[in-house]
């Protein structure tokens, strides 16, 4: 009895199985089927939306934001009397910095002023040498004109008392005159001839005086170029000494922020020594190093849409502006030779500048120089 109850019961569960179980395996055959087409859609669909955009895309992380950064540097040396300018403050072009103690350079202009002073009264008295030698040669001159006109009455009295003379020498034979008379013209004609022989001398040395005199007065002359060239150096000097007496108060060159103002009051600067940097931060730019294989289809004037780590929920206009003429590594403290040692290639990066196109944005005067940014260069 009980093995014909289990044939029965066993003969239940055969039926049962036989109404279920070939339903099932068709069902389960079905889902996997749908789901694995929709898989291999998914897959193709993202595989082609991927080429696509990379055929008309190229972005990269390796970026930073930079802007004109301007080194404050002293052009003379001095201690500081006064910084007008804290750490982060804000400047406009012309406002003052700095200011050294001026009081050694205000000594040195007043050397200069005081030695230009020399220099023109160096000039004044040159010149006025130079009129008094040109009048003393006037003055000789007129001398000389004197001794000729002397000269030309001498001969004329010693022509009449030679005249006499010859005339007294021929009464004194015929006895006609005395001997008084006849001793008197030969005196008058030695002393003519004495008086024009004197004049012909003084004439010589007046001549020669008044050569001397010319050759002082083309001397004198010549000092007065000299002395006008001394003027103009002492100018240069005051020039100069103004100068470095304006560079005690040291102003912005540009308008922006201050960096860390590293400096004290009483601090002794050296010239061309460094003490803080003005970011201009109202003129800033991207630098994306995109690799070698990246710049293909690149050129200036694409659209880029630029994202920064610190608005990632806001995306910047902006567009190519220029390709750097070498690669960073070439530009490095130490750049690579691979003509040296054993050569492993490397992919290169190339710095790309990318400006931005709409001022209107009002992030852009939160992007400062540094921050990291996403660029994503629209391929034409």
């Amino acid at each position: 009895m009980e093995s014909g109850n289990e044939e029965i019961a066993n003969k239940k569960e055969m039926a049962n199985d036989k109404n279920v179980k070939p339903e099932e395996p068709k069902k389960r055959s079905k889902v996997f089927l749908i789901i694995l087409i929709l898989m291999v859609i998914a897959g193709a669909w993202f595989g082609i939306s991927k080429y696509t955009y990379a055929e008309h895309h190229e972005d990269t992380d390796d970026a930073q934001i930079e802007a004109d950064i301007i080194p404050i540097i002293p052009r003379v040396s001095g201690y500081v009397k006064e910084i007008r300018v804290k750490d982060n403050q804000q400047v406009h072009k012309g406002d003052t910095l700095i200011i050294i103690d001026d009081r050694d350079l205000k000594i040195n202009l007043m050397q200069a002023e005081a030695a230009l002073s020399t220099a023109e009264s160096n000039v004044s008295a040159s010149r006025a040498n130079t009129n008094a030698a040109r009048s003393g040669i006037n003055t000789s001159k007129e001398g000389v004109a004197t001794i000729d006109a002397q000269i030309a009455a001498a001969q004329v009295t010693l022509t009449r008392a030679t005249q006499d003379y010859n005339r007294y020498a021929n009464l004194i034979k015929d006895h006609s005159i005395t001997e008084q008379q006849f001793e008197q013209a030969q005196a008058s004609k030695d002393l003519a001839e004495k008086q024009l022989l004197i004049l012909q001398q003084q004439k010589k040395q007046a001549s020669s005086q008044t050569g001397v005199v010319s050759s002082q007065s083309n001397a004198t002359a010549q000092t007065i170029p000299v002395a006008e060239s001394m003027v103009k150096q002492r100018e240069v000097e005051v020039d100069d000494a103004k100068l470095k007496l304006s560079y005690t108060v040291i102003t912005a060159p540009e308008s922006g922020r201050v960096s860390r103002v590293n400096i004290q009051e009483g601090q002794l600067l050296q010239q061309g020594q460094s003490t803080f940097d003005i970011v201009r931060s109202s003129n800033i730019w991207v630098v994306a190093n995109f690799k070698e294989t990246q710049i293909r289809k690149m050129v200036t004037g694409q659209k880029v849409a630029v994202s920064a780590d610190a608005f990632p929920k806001h995306e910047f206009e902006a567009e190519v502006a220029s390709f750097s003429p070498a690669t960073g590594a070439k530009f490095s403290l130490l750049p690579p030779d691979n003509a040296s040692g054993n050569f492993v290639k490397v992919v290169q990066r190339l710095p790309v500048k990318i400006t931005f196109t709409n001022p209107s944005d009002s992030l852009l005067k939160r992007l400062m120089p540094g921050m990291n940014v996403d660029v994503d260069v629209h391929l034409n």
